[in-house]
């Protein structure tokens, strides 16, 4: 016989998580004490982003999975045809004992941190598809017969979880579009694989030939376009920055300057891994709000004249080492001359500085 779970703890942190996505690694302290594992962390399946929920005692071995790229060679995934099946599955379902003592996986990254054996839960609700993953030691030895016929009941009990954090999960997607209206600023909400879940109305104002979302795809007529901004965005899922951007790529139109779309993550929204929204894109257009004259942001926000015109820049989609070269600067005096911008307009990014000068110069 195994160890008896307590599953009323694991459905009771895990409820207060779906509520509340701050207590998700909480909730895995919980999961890993419950169940009497080493460890415990919960993935986005279908995903395979690194914004992974994990107890205390993971936070290392998740940092490691991510940096030196296992997230893209997890034999783990292998047993998922089996675990939407059953609900459960282990090592046993797609390896053998000989196979785990010459596999790179096992004997080169578990191993160091004296792990080997696990148990993978399904937790899923509609098209949503997480994987609860409970790691034991190579002392602990693996799970037993009867722990995983325990662990297919938990999955049982908690599906519902999975959909009461989606919706949860979708209404901090509403916020922040409504958010974004308010300010008339084009937004464009993503999911785990760039596609498109939501946009408000100033965004679907700027779509049209030039720009569509096809197949929930946002596309640009111009190929090279839609492929860095693909580029843009796998970069930035792949970020386990909560709050990481990427610099505006120019996406050409039929008439007039291109549009600059920013990809970016907002902590509130794209949590983590399991969040339905895992970036936005924000749109703007630099012939529709022209930059504001370099006295009005010397004025506004006691810019020097050389930060007023590299701030131009800026809002206009220049990169650093293109306003730099433009200004005839190194780049090393322009990086300067941002953060110093940045600390006098309080923001963080290029893209809050874009915006935050382009709704000055339309009277917002």
């Amino acid at each position: 016989m195994g160890v008896a779970f307590d599953f009323d703890a694991i459905g009771f942190a895990f409820a207060e998580a779906a509520v509340d996505p701050s207590r998700w690694n909480a909730a895995m302290e919980v999961a890993e004490k419950a169940t009497a594992s080493a460890g415990a962390l919960l993935f986005d399946v279908k995903g395979h982003l690194p914004l992974i929920p994990c107890s205390s005692a993971m936070v290392p071995v998740s940092e490691t999975y991510v940096r030196d790229g296992w997230i893209d060679r997890d034999e783990r995934y292998r047993v998922l045809n089996v675990l939407e099946r059953r609900g459960v599955a282990s090592e046993f379902d797609f390896v053998t004992p000989d196979e785990i003592a010459r596999h790179p996986y096992y004997q080169e990254f578990l191993a160091p941190f004296g792990l080997q054996w696990y148990a993978a839960v399904k937790i899923a609700a509609g098209d949503d598809f997480w994987a609860l993953s409970l790691q034991r030691s190579i002392q602990q030895g693996p799970f037993t017969s009867d722990e995983m016929r325990q662990l297919a009941e938990l999955s049982k009990r908690l599906g519902s979880v999975a959909a009461v954090a989606r919706a949860i999960g979708f209404g901090k997607v509403d916020a922040a579009l409504d958010a974004f209206s308010a300010t008339e600023t084009p937004a464009i909400m993503l999911d785990r694989s760039g596609n498109v879940l939501l946009s408000n109305a100033p965004a679907e104002r700027l779509l049209g030939r030039g720009l569509q979302i096809t197949r929930r795809r946002l596309v640009s007529f111009d190929r090279t376009a839609t492929g860095a901004l693909d580029r843009s965005l796998k970069a930035l899922l792949s970020s386990p920055d909560t709050a990481a951007s990427m610099p505006p790529v120019p996406l050409p139109r039929l008439e007039g300057r291109p549009l600059l779309a920013y990809p970016m993550r907002l902590p509130k929204v794209s949590y983590n891994a399991l969040a339905p929204c895992q970036a936005v894109v924000i749109l703007l257009d630099p012939d529709a709000r022209p930059p504001p004259p370099e006295a009005v942001l010397q004025s506004c926000f006691s810019l020097t004249t050389s930060e007023a015109r590299l701030a131009r820049k800026i809002c206009s989609g220049h990169g650093v080492e293109a306003a730099a070269d433009e200004l005839g600067v190194s780049y090393e005096t322009a990086r300067n001359q941002l953060k110093s911008v940045f600390a006098k307009t309080q923001t963080h990014r290029q893209s809050e500085l874009a915006m935050l000068l382009t709704r000055l110069s339309n009277g917002r």
